[in-house]
C-alpha cells in the first residue's frame, strides 16, 4: 500500500513519539501532532509536518480540525489518555481503530477489566469493596488507585485503616468517574507485562518484561525504573497463561490493533491489574527493530491509514524472543532539585549495545518530588547478548552524572544490573 501523500494526526507530542514522526515521514506521510503542550515540551511537534495545540480530550475540536484538512487517519500510539478520545474522534470520522466504545471501555477501566479476566478464567489481583473497610475482611497492605488513571497518579499503599481512608479521596480525585480500587498490595511479588499485536483476529506476542520499581525511601516504589526483556518468566506465561488470555481478548472481538498488559507473578500465574489498548510508552519498539526487522511504528501507522499490519513472513510470531537478544530499558529517575550538571549522555549513546536515549530534564530545569513519571529524567535502551548484557548497563550507569547546584548526585533508585545473573 503506498501511503505517500497521506495525512496522519498524532495524538500527543512527547519523545516516545518522535520514532512515530519518522517512520510516518519515512513512508511519506504527512504527519500532524497535537496536545496542550508548548512547542519546546513536545519534541514530535518540532519535527512533525505541522504541530497543533488541540488537547487530546477536546475530541469536537479534534474532529472539526480533521474534516476541514481531510486527515486520512488518526493515531494514539501510546497516550495512555488519549486511548478513548481516540476512539471516538475515529467513530465520528469514520477512519480505521484498534476497537469499539465497549472494548476500549474494558480495557481502560479497571473494573471493568477485570470483570472480563475473571469472566475468561484470567487470573486477577484480589479486591476488596469499601463497604468492607473496618471489617477483618481486608488485609493489610493494600494498594488504592483511580479506576483509571496513568503514571501511578493517585495511588497509595496503606498500611492501616486511617491511611487508607485518607487515600480514597485522593484516588477518586484523579479518576474519571470518581470511583477508587482497593486491592491487596501485591509486596515481593514480580512485575511482569507483555504485548500482543492482533492481525485479522490473531494474536502475536511482541513482547514480555520484567519491571523492576523505585526504592520506598525514594517515593518511587510504584514507579518503573528498568525494565528486562524477554522476560524470565516467558516460558511460564507462554505455557500457563497466554491461551487464555489470548481467548479473553479475541472473546471481546479484538480484531486489528496492540494490547498490552501488566500483572504480578504468583506462582505459575500472572495476576493483572492493568491493561491498555495500545502499545506500553516505552522505547521498546526501537529495539524491537533492531533486533527482528519488525517496525511496530510502521505497522501501527499502515493500520491508522487503512492498511494491513505485515506478518514479516511469519516472523511476528516469535518477535517476543528478539532473535536471541536482551533487552534493558534503564528509566533513569532523579529526586527533587535543579539540574546544574547533566553528564555522559552523548557518549553513552554512542555505543554499540545501546539502542536510543531519550533525555527528558536538561540543565536549569527542576525535577518535582511526585514519585511518578514526573521524576523521570531520561531512557535509555541497551540491546545486547546474554553474556555481556549486565558489564554494560553497569558501564552505562557509571558514565551517567547528575547533579544540583550544590554538586550532590540526584540520581536515585537505580537500576541493580545483579537482577541479570
Amino acid at each position: 500500500m503506498n501511503l505517500a501523500g497521506k495525512k496522519l494526526l498524532i495524538l500527543c507530542g512527547n519523545i516516545v513519539h518522535v520514532k512515530v514522526v519518522e517512520a510516518a515521514k519515512e513512508l511519506g506521510v504527512y504527519t500532524a501532532v497535537t496536545d496542550s503542550l508548548p512547542l519546546k515540551d513536545a519534541p514530535a511537534k518540532q519535527i512533525a509536518d505541522e504541530a497543533l495545540y488541540f488537547n487530546v480530550l477536546d475530541v469536537d475540536k479534534i474532529v472539526a480540525w480533521c474534516k476541514e484538512n481531510s486527515i486520512d487517519g488518526v493515531l494514539n500510539f501510546c497516550n495512555d489518555i488519549g486511548q478513548r478520545p481516540h476512539q471516538q474522534i475515529c467513530e465520528r470520522l469514520n477512519l480505521p481503530c484498534y476497537g469499539t466504545a465497549e472494548q476500549y471501555f474494558m480495557l481502560t477501566d479497571k473494573n471493568a477489566f477485570k470483570d472480563m479476566c475473571r469472566k475468561y478464567n484470567v487470573d486477577v489481583i484480589p479486591q476488596y469493596a469499601e463497604e468492607e473497610i473496618g471489617s477483618e475482611k481486608i488485609e493489610y497492605p493494600v494498594l488504592v488507585k483511580p479506576v483509571d488513571s496513568r503514571g501511578s497518579r493517585g495511588q497509595s499503599v496503606c498500611y492501616t485503616q486511617k491511611e487508607l481512608e485518607e487515600a480514597l479521596p485522593r484516588a477518586k480525585k484523579e479518576s474519571t468517574n470518581g470511583l477508587a480500587i482497593i486491592e491487596k498490595y501485591m509486596v515481593g511479588k514480580q512485575d511482569f507485562s507483555m504485548s500482543y499485536v492482533f492481525k485479522d483476529g490473531e494474536a502475536y506476542l511482541t513482547r514480555t518484561g520484567n519491571r523492576y520499581l523505585g526504592k520506598a525511601e525514594d517515593g518511587l516504589n510504584k514507579q518503573c525504573i528498568g525494565s528486562v526483556s524477554p522476560s524470565v518468566n516467558t516460558k511460564m506465561y507462554l505455557d500457563k497463561v497466554h491461551s487464555r488470555v489470548v481467548n479473553a481478548l479475541k472473546g471481546i472481538g479484538i480484531k486489528n490493533g496492540t494490547v498490552f498488559m501488566q500483572g504480578f507473578i504468583d506462582g505459575e500465574t500472572v495476576r493483572f491489574y492493568d491493561p491498555g489498548l495500545r502499545l506500553p510508552g516505552t522505547e521498546y519498539e526501537n529495539l524491537l527493530l533492531q533486533a527482528t526487522g519488525i517496525n511496530l511504528m510502521k505497522e501501527m501507522i499502515k493500520l491508522a491509514l487503512g492498511g494491513e499490519i505485515d506478518d514479516y513472513s511469519g516472523r511476528l510470531a516469535t518477535a517476543y524472543n528478539l532473535n536471541g537478544k536482551i533487552s534493558v530499558q534503564l528509566l533513569v529517575s532523579a529526586r527533587a532539585g535543579t539540574i546544574a550538571r547533566f553528564d555522559g549522555l552523548e557518549e553513552i549513546s554512542a555505543h554499540e549495545n545501546v539502542v536510543t536515549v531519550a533525555q527528558r530534564y536538561f540543565v536549569g530545569e527542576s525535577v518535582p518530588q511526585t514519585g511518578d513519571v514526573k521524576q523521570r529524567i531520561c531512557e535509555i535502551v541497551i540491546l545486547s547478548d546474554l553474556e555481556k548484557v549486565r558489564s554494560v548497563v553497569e558501564w552505562v550507569q557509571s558514565k551517567l552524572i547528575v547533579c544540583d547546584e550544590n554538586g550532590e548526585n540526584m540520581l536515585v533508585s537505580q537500576f541493580n544490573p545483579k537482577v541479570l545473573g
